[in-house]
């Protein structure tokens, strides 16, 4: 199979495990779930709000999970972690899940989305975003939109940074879809800075305070140093009355060179004129030798006719 295939075919395996979660697992707080393949089998760790529910009674519950992904998915040796969520408000896949199931009891969107985005802020989340989309209040789709704080939606921090969420709230009217978005506390943002007190620059840019010192260790001339540059400087340069002389010499050169082309200038302006006022000397010659001609021929012609 070629890499790309590959590519393709790991990718649609992760979503349909996700999938497969989601559905087993709802009432216990799926948070998500990462897959890694080592030489030993595949390695899954899932996120839970109560790992207690996915575990079971004697790990009954996990075996019975274990069991259908190795025959549904074709897994080789499957084995399953499961790790509890801390914060569950910080956690995008909950939060939209519990918005879904809100809207599904009968809360009315904006109070279901205000009170949600509060949550998340009051847990000390540095930015989030919650977009309610379709038949929210009537027959025709809409967005809804509730933003707080701080967000990252292009670039590398969207998707390194940013936690990202969707829940589905199945309506009368129709579909819900909920798309949370989450920047954690503690989120190092490439544009992001502080002010440090009382910290010393050596600790912080050492490579700029090793920069500085090499300038510093360039030393400025002494003015004994400066006079003796001066006094050079003095030495080569000419005196006023030479470049006063030189000045004049070369006006008059130039002077000259101008006048030069000039009088060069005229003289082919007057050969020009001269030759043009011989050419059409010419063509008014042969135009009256050719008028004289045809009237000599018309003065023949009517004697003819005359006769």
């Amino acid at each position: 199979m070629a890499d790309e295939h590959q590519f393709i075919q790991d990718g649609l395996q992760r979503s349909q495990i996700d999938e497969f979660f989601a559905s087993e697992l709802g009432r216990a707080g799926y948070g998500g779930m990462e897959v890694a393949k080592t030489p030993m089998g595949t390695q899954i760790v899932l996120k839970a709000e109560k790992p207690g529910m996915v575990i079971g009674k004697g790990g009954k519950n996990i075996r019975k999970i274990t069991r259908e992904l190795g025959e549904r998915f074709d897994l080789d040796d499957p084995q399953i972690d499961v790790q509890e969520v801390d914060e569950p408000d910080l956690n995008a896949r909950i939060v939209a899940d519990r918005l879904a199931n809100a809207l599904e009891r009968g809360w009315y969107f904006r109070k279901a989305g205000h009170t949600t985005i509060d949550r998340i802020m009051d847990s000390g989340a540095l930015g989030a975003e919650i977009v309610l989309s379709g038949k929210v209040t009537g027959a025709r789709s809409r967005v809804e939109k509730f933003n707080r704080g701080y967000i990252k939606h292009n670039g590398e921090p969207a998707q390194e940074i940013v936690d990202r969420g969707q829940g589905v709230a199945v309506m009368k009217l129709g579909t819900i879809g909920v798309d949370v978005k989450i920047i954690p506390p503690g989120a190092n943002l490439p544009d992001d800075f502080r002010i440090e007190e009382g910290a010393e620059p050596e600790d912080l840019v050492p490579d700029a305070v090793e920069a500085n010192e090499a300038a510093d260790l360039i030393e400025e001339p002494d003015e004994e140093e400066l006079e003796e540059l001066r006094a050079d400087e003095d030495e080569e340069s000419p005196e006023p009355g030479e470049e006063e002389i030189e000045e004049e010499v070369v006006e008059e050169v130039l002077d000259e060179e101008s006048e030069a082309e000039a009088e060069a200038s005229e003289e082919s302006v007057e050969e020009e004129l001269d030759e043009l006022e011989e050419e059409v000397e010419a063509e008014a010659e042969e135009l009256l030798d050719e008028m004289e001609s045809e009237e000599a021929e018309s003065e023949e012609a009517q004697e003819e006719g005359e006769e």
